[in-house]
């Protein structure tokens, strides 16, 4: 990445920070807004999701758009991006067509496990210990 974009590593942390603190900004905002009389659905499905997209872009900084992309569709990530990828899209459809409240919540508390499922597949062994976790305090 060093040799392929103008951008030095302290740049590029930089933004990678300030594109993930918007993105909590924004679901943040979102989840405030949910409560607004009339509009607050709307808002709410737009700044959450938002906040994802922004949360998610923000490694495009560190890791660069192509690379993303193409790790974003290992088959280690695959399932955890096409569901959060359509829980982005079914939370804006249900917001702005179905007008259901209900499920945009449910489709946000989807968006929220699979971009965390995705985050932790970066850490080595996380699914698992997560996995374990789940198992032992299920048994």
């Amino acid at each position: 990445i060093v040799d392929t974009t103008s951008l030095s590593w302290g740049t590029r942390v930089k933004g990678f920070i300030a594109c993930f603190a918007f993105g909590v900004l924004c679901s943040v905002l979102g989840t405030c807004l949910l409560w607004v009389p009339r509009k607050g659905l709307v808002l709410f499905a737009v700044f959450y999701t938002l906040g994802n997209i922004a949360s998610l872009g923000s490694t495009i900084f560190l890791m660069g758009p192509v690379r993303q992309l193409k790790r974003m569709f290992e088959p280690t990530r695959l399932i955890a991006t096409i569901v959060m990828l359509l829980c982005l899209i079914l939370t804006l459809c249900s917001a702005f067509w179905w007008h259901n409240k209900g499920l945009a919540l449910i489709f946000c508390i989807l968006q929220f496990f699979a971009l965390a499922w995705y985050s932790i597949s970066f850490i080595p062994f996380a699914r698992d210990a997560v996995k374990k976790c789940f198992t032992v305090c299920l048994s």
